[in-house]
Order: C-alpha cells, then sequence, then structure tokens
C-alpha cells in the first residue's frame, strides 16, 4: 500500500487525485485519506485542489465524531466533495492526513440540508480484531441508533433540523455507491484539471 505507482516528483503528490478508490476490490478494500480521529470536535478537510489538510470547523456543539472519518480518493460525490468514509471501531487515534486501507461493511444514506452525503462505512482492513465484522449488522442496533443520532444532530446548534440519515444499507450498495461516485469524479471533476 505504501508504494504509488507514480514516477518521483520532487513535488507532493495529492494523494485525492493519484490514488484509485480500491486499493482492491475483490476483498473491498478501499483507499482512504484520514481527516478526523473518533472523538474529536474539530472537522478537518482535505482541501481538494492541493491535497493539504485544513481546519474546516470547530464543531458547533459538544457532539464528538463517534468514529474515525475521511474520504475516498478520485470519487466525488453529489455534495461536490470526495465521497466520505467512516472507518468503525479503530483501537488507536489515527493521525489525521494519513494513508489507510479499509474494508467496506455498508453505507449510511445521509441527506445534509437537501444534499446527497452518503458515509461509506468500514473497519481497518488489517486489523484482526475487526476480521469477525462483514457488514453493519455485525456492530448491533445500538451502534446504528448511536450514529444516527450523532449525524442527525451535530448541527443542530447552527442548522437544526438540516440533517437526515436515510438508512443503513449492505456492502454491495456501498460498492455500488462507490462506483457512481468514481464516474462521477472522472465526467465532473476530472476535466477541471489544467494540464
Amino acid at each position: 500500500m505504501a508504494n504509488i505507482d507514480h514516477k518521483p516528483s520532487k513535488y507532493m503528490l495529492n494523494l485525492l487525485h493519484v490514488l484509485p478508490a480500491f486499493a482492491e476490490r475483490d476483498s473491498l478494500r478501499l483507499n482512504a485519506l484520514i481527516e478526523v480521529s473518533a472523538g474529536s470536535i474539530n472537522k478537518y478537510e482535505i482541501i481538494t485542489e492541493s491535497g493539504q489538510l485544513k481546519l474546516d470547523r470547530v464543531g458547533f456543539s459538544s457532539l464528538a465524531y463517534p468514529a474515525t472519518y475521511g474520504c475516498i480518493p478520485c470519487t466525488w460525490d453529489h455534495d461536490g466533495d470526495p465521497l466520505d468514509i467512516v472507518i468503525v471501531n479503530v483501537t488507536e487515534a489515527l493521525v489525521p492526513g494519513s494513508l489507510v486501507e479499509a474494508r467496506i461493511i455498508g453505507v449510511m444514506k445521509f441527506d445534509d440540508g437537501g444534499e446527497v452525503d452518503d458515509k461509506i462505512i468500514a473497519v481497518l482492513a488489517d486489523d484482526k480484531r475487526v476480521d469477525h465484522i462483514k457488514t453493519i449488522d455485525d456492530l448491533g442496533d445500538y451502534w446504528k441508533k448511536e450514529n444516527q443520532y450523532y449525524w442527525e444532530h451535530y448541527k443542530d446548534l447552527k442548522k437544526p433540523g438540516t440533517c437526515k440519515v436515510n438508512g443503513f444499507f449492505s456492502p454491495d450498495e456501498a460498492v455500488k455507491i462507490v462506483d457512481e461516485c468514481v464516474e462521477r469524479y472522472n465526467v465532473e471533476y476530472l476535466p477541471k484539471f489544467a494540464e
């Protein structure tokens, strides 16, 4: 994973545009760039054009991210950003800006102020502690309730009632959404690149 099939350069590569979404499709392994560790109220984002990490905002409430959060390279979601990924059951905090491989276990369909902003749900691909987790259902009903509560209320002090979880779905549905976002990246975002 650490080696990128790219000629050496004296310039920093923007991993959002160099890495493919899938590290290994058959085993549902995605490349993911970490933006926020679980327990943080700070929302970091990778700048799409340059690849640097920036503080996008400090959370509007005391609700902290319930899981590690990031984005998937070479994808473009309906909200005009790379597709989001939520990595659950991470034992030790991951460094924002780091690259990991994550295994898909499902997707949370999400509406953020009228925009589709789906979140792929995954576990770390090489963590033996989570090998038994194959789908979101393996996390239990309380996990779904807790995460639905977070995502529907984390913006309440700024824009109450604007976020809606539209359900949790299978790994197959997640792969379909990743594929759609890769296609959208190729059609809508990639042509904007200056050669």
